[in-house]
């Protein structure tokens, strides 16, 4: 498999695009873990609405069983701080519960910030990178058979622009369908020159 080509100025496109790649996922990923922690922020009243709720629950109950102890009226006394231990109870729950939503809040907005840039730049680049790749490894394997530049003048006939050909030759298309090697090595050349490959070893 040919990943990245021969020639150097192809060579280096395609490595500054590749880091340029890795630096954008990063820098988003960067954003989206500031982002998720910036977001959490939003739980510290839930966290101290949780720590009062149960702070005060577990000073309720122990009041509760304080009054409990009394002689007779123990029960009577007792049952307010009961309702109002339970009272705080639920308070503190409805600070977990805002805690948990936070969370949930803070993970999908950093997943949404990392990952819709990341997939669209990876959208636009795999087809690319591959379709080179794929182009390239085929070139490279052609080359190296007999006759193969044969197929490579083919293929530059069929994709390389009109000025490029004619500059090449007037008649550019009789010089290869009659075999002539000059040309047919100019195609080729040119071929594999558009894909940052350099030529076959003589």
């Amino acid at each position: 498999m040919k990943v990245y080509a021969e020639r150097p100025w192809r060579l280096t496109r395609q490595i500054v695009a590749d880091l340029a790649l890795a630096v954008w996922c990063l820098l988003w990923i960067w954003a989206a873990v500031g982002l998720y922690h910036f977001v959490q922020k939003l739980a510290v009243p839930g966290q101290k609405l949780e720590s009062s709720g149960d702070r005060l629950a577990a000073d309720l109950a122990d009041a509760e069983a304080k009054a409990g102890a009394v002689p007779l009226i123990g029960k009577t006394v007792a049952s307010p701080f009961g309702r109002a231990a339970d009272a705080a109870r639920g308070i503190a729950e409805a600070g977990r519960d805002q805690q948990s939503a936070v969370g949930d809040l803070a993970t999908v907005v950093g997943w949404f910030t990392a990952g819709v840039p990341i997939l669209i730049a990876l959208a636009l680049w795999i087809p690319f990178r591959a379709m080179w790749i794929r182009t390239a490894t085929a070139a490279v394997k052609i080359r190296r058979r007999q006759g193969g530049s044969e197929l490579l003048a083919l293929r530059a006939l069929a994709t390389a622009p009109l000025r490029r050909l004619t500059d090449l030759d007037d008649d550019v298309v009789a010089g290869w369908r009659d075999g002539d090697p000059e040309m047919v090595d100019c195609l080729a050349r040119m071929e594999l020159r558009r894909l940052g490959l350099r030529p076959a070893a003589s």
